[in-house]
């Protein structure tokens, strides 16, 4: 593997400083040193760690980190379960046009990922732990005004900043784990405990939605979250370990050690991405509106512009946010498209029995972060991923098979259990691998690095199934489009994409994970 231009230095410590902890790799510039297969930089020795990294940290602060990085991030996506279920309730009672009603779910990710490299980047010069607890502090304000909007306006603004309120958290989420755990089992469990806290979050949020909606009204499931939000910020705010909380010339460094250019770069070709696959994907028609087929065209051709410049900053030895030297690196490229590639019965029934049937998902998510996070470091990488978008696949391949007429037990219910396997294996393996090649001081832009390719992948496989599934029903025989029949025709073949898309990504983690072995495992 060819060597970056990017020098490495191993900063000086006294003796007594010596005995308790080893020293930092200092990376000049955000450009990464050159990685060995394992991942680690190549001259760094085996042990090297973080500085601020606690080697034992107590029971007590072990538990105190999972649970509010596993609550923060579950409760983001139980907002998302309770939206998804109730939005038609919140539709008749704020009367939300037609032409803006996904807005409430939409809006959320996409201010979510397009300020994820920004407040990352951030985070790694002010310190994880006070963006961490600014995070919480306006999910909870914003989480609050959603439950009290009056009108479609309000409920759709104040979706779009709790959006930006997450992404406050998201990448010190990350950064806090790596600080406070060394390499080994701790780590990875930390890492699947976040992801498991996200299918656990949105089961939670289906099952609220459904029984809100039907019963005491929508708002009190924003209200429970904020409350529950409130609490846990309380417990952050004691209880959080204050690692980086004091960092010295925060002015100086936020103007000289961030790619602002790059950043800015980056995030307006996100924004406009993602803003014109949201658009798509609520209505197929609007690819044809000369305003988003603008904003794809120049938010694509962005995309060589951001790679020429940050090619040119890690030339000069200046920041680059995401330098290109990291795609020389194939693991790191194959991990980082499977996260883009693995990030959709027609009938009529209430709210509650909707939640019911999704139920599933998220539970064998939940276990599947959960194993993955046990077993990391005992089983090589690839075939644990590769074993888990088989299974996403088989449950793909059952959703293109079936039947309306057939129970929902009979595939269904192994289809939507399946399906998320694949997704949340890959998570802690993912999370693992990038946090690796990213140096210890910007570990919360690897985060927001992970995180918006999540993103991106998410609204980008939306919108080509969503294409996909309305003109297939356009050109369906079906005289009533809105038929269950002529919809199914559509529906199929969405899944029938999303199983060559899984089939795909299977095949590329053969190739590309190859020889990778076990991560996650404790550096001697």
């Amino acid at each position: 593997m060819s060597r970056s231009s990017t020098s490495i230095e191993l900063e000086p410590y006294p003796a007594s400083v010596l005995i308790t902890q080893p020293p930092s790799l200092h990376v000049k510039g955000y450009g990464t040193p050159p990685l060995t297969e394992d991942l680690r930089p190549i001259n760094a020795p085996a042990h090297a760690v973080s500085a601020e990294q606690t080697e034992n940290p107590t029971k007590g602060t072990t538990t105190i980190v999972l649970v509010t990085v596993v609550c923060v991030t579950g409760i983001s996506s139980l907002l998302a379960g309770l939206v998804t279920v109730g939005l038609p309730t919140m539709a008749t009672e704020l009367q939300i046009p037609a032409n803006v009603l996904l807005w409430p779910i939409s809006i959320y990710a996409l201010t979510c990922g397009c300020t994820l490299l920004l407040l990352g980047s951030v985070a790694d010069v002010v310190g994880s732990r006070p963006m961490y607890l600014t995070g919480c502090i306006l999910q909870s304000g914003f989480t609050l005004a959603c439950g009290l909007a009056q009108t479609s306006t309000q409920l759709i603004i104040f979706r779009a900043f709790a959006g930006i309120a997450i992404s406050f958290c998201l990448p010190s989420a990350v950064s806090i784990i790596t600080s406070t755990f060394p390499e080994g089992k701790r780590r990875n469990i930390a890492f699947a405990s976040m992801g498991g806290g996200q299918p656990i979050g949105f089961s939670l949020g289906l099952t609220l939605g459904g029984v809100f909606s039907d019963t005491i009204g929508w708002r009190w499931g924003f209200h429970i979250a904020a409350i529950i939000n409130t609490i846990i910020f309380i417990v952050s705010f004691f209880g959080l370990p204050k690692i980086d909380e004091e960092q010295p010339h925060v002015w100086r460094r936020l103007a000289t050690e961030i790619d602002w250019v790059g950043i800015v770069i980056g995030s307006t070709s996100l924004a406009m991405l993602s803003y014109s696959f949201a658009l798509i994907s609520e209505s197929t028609s609007s690819i044809r509106k000369p305003t988003t087929l603008a904003m794809l065209i120049i938010s694509i051709a962005l995309i060589p512009t951001f790679i020429l410049w940050v090619g040119r900053q890690e030339n000069l030895g200046k920041p680059a946010v995401i330098p290109n030297s990291l795609w020389r690196n194939c693991i790191f490229t194959t991990i980082c498209i499977g996260v883009f590639m693995t990030w959709g019965d027609v009938q009529q029934i209430s709210a509650i029995q909707t939640s019911v049937r999704f139920l599933p998902a998220p539970i064998s998510g939940a276990l599947a972060n959960l194993v993955m996070g046990l077993i990391a470091h005992k089983v090589r990488a690839d075939w644990a991923v590769i074993f888990g978008i088989a299974m996403t696949s088989i449950g793909a391949l059952l959703m293109c098979i079936i039947q309306p007429e057939w129970a929902y037990w009979a595939c269904a219910f192994p289809a939507v259990f399946l399906n998320p396997i694949g997704a949340d294996a890959l998570f802690t393996v993912s999370n693992l691998v990038i946090t690796s090649v990213f140096p210890s001081r910007t570990q919360a832009l690897a985060g927001g690095v992970f995180n918006t390719i999540a993103q991106i992948g998410k609204s980008v496989g939306l919108a080509t199934s969503g294409v996909i599934a309305a003109s297939i029903t356009e050109q369906s025989k079906v005289v009533d489009k809105e038929s269950p029949d002529a919809l199914m025709e559509g529906y199929r073949a969405a899944f029938w994409y999303l199983f060559a898309g899984s089939c795909a990504t299977g095949l590329l983690f053969i190739w590309g994970l190859r020889g990778i072995g076990r991560v996650g495992v404790k550096r001697e």
